[in-house]
């Protein structure tokens, strides 16, 4: 029985895959045998429902450090870990196999809350030793994902950070940003903060399909102009631009970014790292069946023949000529609409160590 057809019963409603693929550090995986149920539409109807799950995480630290060359920060916070966003090109779905997980329906339905987040970040930037730099929010999972509608640790970070005067640049998908405009807006009297917003395309149907569980285009294209309107500064990322899927769209939403008040542009070129690959194929062939070969042919063709590339310098703009008329493109359109611009650094100089989690107030 064909892969995509034996899972077609079993498409999780309002998800991203259905899917679990092998975890690569576990030597055992276990494949379920549904035969003998593919009459049983109740059964399979219950299975449809997947029900996302909140994990305390009891990490004792909160600010995560990089050192990739293409990333352009060094510190970032990740409240949660696991995304019920649900994009089925998420980078981040690997993440998870760290956790004994799948990156596959796993990563959506098991989320990983660090209810200590506020208190951790407090602590860290009252240490003597931070000299402050911008600390980058959804380096991984994004932090204005459902979950932070009832926990609101992100919310919680702000405080924290508007207290130190600590810059944040922070990334999302999410609407819900505009339920904080009011430290954001505070925050920015400092110029401590900025914003930028992913918007892979404007077609709702396939954005529904794609990222299940994000804000509406339109949706974000509102919390874009809302937050332009209060002067925070705003970007629009076109991430992840998918060859034969989503390219086209690539002017119409730097378009619609500029008409929205946005001043900068940024792209990134789809990756498919580890378990991405498997779920984002099964992805194309259970939606997109008629499309599905010539994505993958022209997503090879940006990557020396293969799905995926982890090669810094070039993992986020690909290679080939495909590559570089996508980055032509970027580069015409950005200029056309006036988004070629960088944001503003963000200020450093305001920066006062917060109140530690203890209540204790440093004595130097």
């Amino acid at each position: 029985m064909n892969t995509h057809d034996a899972s077609s019963h079993l498409q999780a409603k309002g998800r991203g895959t259905s899917i679990n693929p092998p975890n690569r550090f576990e030597s055992i995986h276990v494949e379920e045998d549904l035969e003998h149920v593919e009459f049983d539409e109740e059964y399979l109807a219950q299975r449809r429902k997947v029900k996302t799950e909140y994990f305390v995480d009891s990490s004792r630290t909160i600010v995560a450090e990089n050192e990739s060359s293409d990333i352009p920060f060094r510190f970032s916070i990740n409240p949660y870990r696991g995304c019920s966003h649900g994009c089925a090109y998420c980078y981040a779905r690997p993440f998870h196999e760290y956790l004994g997980l799948s990156g596959g329906i796993d990563f959506e339905t098991k989320i990983f809350v660090k209810t200590q987040a506020p208190d951790l970040l407090r602590d860290f930037l009252n240490r003597p030793q931070w000299q402050p730099e911008l600390i980058a929010f959804s380096g991984v999972t994004d932090c204005y994902q459902p979950a932070e509608r009832h926990f609101q640790l992100t919310r919680g970070c702000l405080e924290v950070a508007l207290e130190a005067r600590q810059p944040l640049g922070i990334v999302t998908k999410n609407a819900l940003i505009t339920r904080d405009l009011d430290l954001l807006k505070q925050m920015n009297v400092f110029g401590t903060v900025s914003v930028a917003l992913s918007i892979t395309t404007l077609d709702q149907s396939l954005s529904r399909l794609l990222e299940p569980r994000t804000s509406a285009p339109e949706a974000r294209l509102r919390a874009l102009k809302t937050l332009n309107d209060a002067g925070i500064p705003t970007k629009v990322m076109v991430a992840p631009i998918i060859p034969g899927l989503n390219d086209s769209d690539m002017a119409s939403v730097l378009e619609a970014a500029k008409e929205a008040g946005v001043q900068s542009a940024s792209y990134i070129l789809l990756r498919l790292p580890f378990s991405v690959e498997p779920v984002f194929v099964d992805w194309l062939h259970r939606h997109v069946p008629e499309k599905a070969e010539r994505v993958l042919n022209r997503i090879r063709s940006t990557r020396d023949g293969e799905l995926s590339s982890s090669q810094f310098g070039e993992r986020m703009r690909g290679t080939g000529e495909m590559a570089k008329q996508i980055q032509r493109s970027f580069e015409v359109f950005t200029r056309k609409f006036r988004l070629d611009s960088r944001l503003k650094p963000l200020e450093t100089r305001h920066f006062r160590p917060p109140r530690a989690s203890s209540g204790q107030k440093r004595l130097f």
